[in-house]
């Protein structure tokens, strides 16, 4: 037997010790990282079968390997319950493990939607921007208020009423007449619009003023 034969025979046979369970040859192929050839891993294991290391059982056409379990010393009671109980606490154990594990990626996610602080600078400069900018508008706006005598914000107050006034009288005109068409025609008011053209405060989202 070769050296990679025999370092592969031992593999195999470590491998089926630790995890103590049936596989089939290429269930361990697959299994040891495809590190040797799953030829080798089948001869290795028909081997072993024959040596008595481990046993080999056919379901149907696939058959499955274990270890021999004569290769374990005998455990007494005492010893399954002291291992019991070591299962049993390693489970808590990962168990406090896996919710600190949750805990941290909870936190690390929190962290990444953080700004750095060359981001947190940088958003801060273009508000500062921002603000300036908008109180210099502001103080624009003042300033030229401060120019209108109450007589010319009365007349132009009055000015826009009538103008608001001369609008819905107009628009209840024109709908007068488009209902009245609308009595004897066929289509929809929608379509007349098109036909004839008529352009309505909503196709440009105008709203009326209420004064």
């Amino acid at each position: 037997m070769s050296k990679k034969d025999s370092e592969a025979v031992s593999a195999v046979l470590s491998y089926l010790r630790d995890q103590n369970r049936p596989y089939s040859a290429g269930d361990v192929f697959s299994n040891l990282h495809k590190k040797y050839g799953k030829t080798a891993v089948t001869r290795c294991m028909e081997q072993l079968a024959a040596d008595g290391k481990i046993k080999e059982k056919t379901y149907g056409k696939q058959k499955v390997y274990v270890i021999n379990q004569g290769e374990f010393e005998e455990v007494d009671d005492e010893e399954l319950k002291r291992l019991d109980g070591m299962v049993t606490e390693l489970g808590k154990e990962l168990q406090q493990l896996q919710s600190e594990c949750k805990m941290q990626e909870n936190e690390l996610k929190t962290l990444a939607t953080v700004l750095t602080t060359q981001e947190a600078n940088s958003r801060l400069k273009q508000f500062t921007n921002e603000c300036e900018s908008m109180n210099s508008r502001l103080e624009g706006i003042k300033s030229k208020s401060k120019n209108i005598t109450p007589e010319e914000k009365e007349k132009i107050c009055k000015e826009h009423t009538a103008t608001v006034k001369e609008w819905r009288k107009r628009k209840r005109m024109v709908m007068d007449v488009v209902n009245s068409i609308m009595e004897g025609y066929p289509k929809s008011k929608k379509q007349l619009f098109e036909e004839v053209g008529i352009e309505t405060d909503e196709d440009y989202h105008v709203v009326m003023p209420k004064d």
